[in-house]
């Protein structure tokens, strides 16, 4: 399998389940397909259906291929424990019923760690005993879906949680068995945490099992981090831009990843306000016409 380019519904502003902001589960395929994307993220479990029959005929009738979905729970939290699982499993299955590979597990934003995001030196940190909590239910997460439901378990750092910065996200790759947890690596997110996503990603290409592109406006990260901005409303005022009109050199991230003989989906995430007057399949179409135009085809 060569390099292939999906979108997430988190581009069309679908990051909660139940959010009734959310567009239909069936505008954002027919968007994504639309747009010249050929596989899909399922979202937030809940936002598509989990009968695979409804969704099966609907991913056909747009020639869509479900890529992976995404656990965006708070690991952080030992009350939510039962929340966490719940997701997990159900996102497993949802996954292993359209044959998707890629299950993506993220901290979601503690507010203890929302004030400093882009700010590494003043962080909250975990103590001990803490973080080897949330440390072992990250990996008894990924190897349940490692092992009781033959998928491909990825860590993804993540602006306002306690995987956020590079430190911490190369703490938990070396606590953690490289058989059941490897790297879903956001250029976005790293570049918004305040450091080099093509740095990384030449020191750790080997344990990267999938890409999530998103670029950074420099000049609104600046204003967030000066600012203290929440993470909603920095998407609201625009840090995830259009690929190739941030700081994130492409050009360089897709040459990283042709010299390790990277093989799977990229799937493009531009995290996105939807009260605000955008255009979802304007973007995605811009997203896919600047990674052809720079060799992604």
């Amino acid at each position: 399998m060569a390099i292939s380019i999906g979108n997430a519904p988190c581009s069309w502003g679908v990051e909660f389940a139940n959010d009734p902001r959310n567009p239909t589960w069936r505008k954002v395929l027919k968007d994504c397909a639309d747009a010249g994307y050929r596989g899909i993220e399922l979202g937030p479990i809940g936002f598509m259906p989990e009968d695979p029959a409804i969704l099966t005929e609907a991913l056909a009738e747009h020639a869509l291929t479900l890529i992976g979905g995404v656990v965006f729970r708070p690991f952080h939290d030992p009350a939510a424990w039962d929340e966490v699982q719940d997701a997990a499993t159900r996102t497993c299955r949802a996954l292993t019923a359209h044959g998707a590979r890629e299950l993506v597990l993220i901290d979601s934003i503690s507010p203890r760690r929302a004030p400093t995001a882009g700010r590494a030196s003043e962080a909250e940190q975990m103590d001990a005993a803490e973080w080897a909590a949330f440390r072992n239910r990250i990996a008894t997460v990924a190897k349940m879906g490692t092992e009781e439901y033959g998928l491909r378990v990825s860590i993804h750092a993540h602006a306002a949680g306690f995987i956020d910065f590079e430190p911490e996200l190369e703490r938990l790759l070396n606590e953690v068995d490289e058989a059941t947890l490897k790297i879903c690596f956001d250029t976005g997110h790293h570049s918004y945490a305040g450091f080099d996503p093509v740095a990384f990603m030449r020191r750790h290409v080997g344990r990267i099992a999938y890409m999530h592109f998103k670029d950074i406006d420099p000049q609104v990260k600046a204003r967030a981090i000066a600012n203290r901005t929440g993470f909603y409303d920095a998407c609201g005022q625009g840090i995830f831009c259009n690929l190739g009109k941030g700081d994130v050199d492409f050009p360089a991230v897709r040459q990283v990843l042709l010299d390790a003989g990277y093989q799977g989906w990229c799937t493009v995430e531009q995290d996105c306000d939807p009260t605000l007057d955008v255009s979802p399949i304007d973007d995605a179409r811009a997203n896919r016409d600047y990674l052809r135009a720079i060799g992604f085809n």
